[in-house]
């Protein structure tokens, strides 16, 4: 029974790690869209809107994209926490009944 749940969370285990190297391949191949830059010519010095940004580049990249992405990645990294954490209470299962 115990062999049984120890190769099932192997297996488990590995579908996880191959999970998180293509989110992560997927993520660094999507490219990101960008938007026309609204602070182009403008004082970057002055007070409002544009203080501190590129104000010399005619695109930009979206940042709602690379925030929706981010967000995205975060919740399916999330979801392989809670795979693996399945996983230790599925072992530790097994172990009581070994013990038992």
């Amino acid at each position: 029974m115990f062999m049984q749940i120890a190769i099932g969370a192997i297996g488990i285990g590995i579908v996880l790690m191959v999970g998180y190297l293509v989110i992560a391949q997927v993520r660094a191949a999507l490219p990101t869209p960008q938007v026309d830059n609204p602070c182009l010519g403008e004082n970057a010095l002055a007070a409002g809107a544009c203080l501190g940004a590129d104000n010399t580049s005619v695109l930009i990249d979206d940042s709602d994209y690379i925030a929706g992405v981010a967000g995205t990645e975060s919740t399916v990294f999330a979801g392989f926490g809670l795979i693996a954490v399945g996983i230790i209470v599925l072992a530790a299962f097994g172990l009581i009944n070994i013990f038992k």
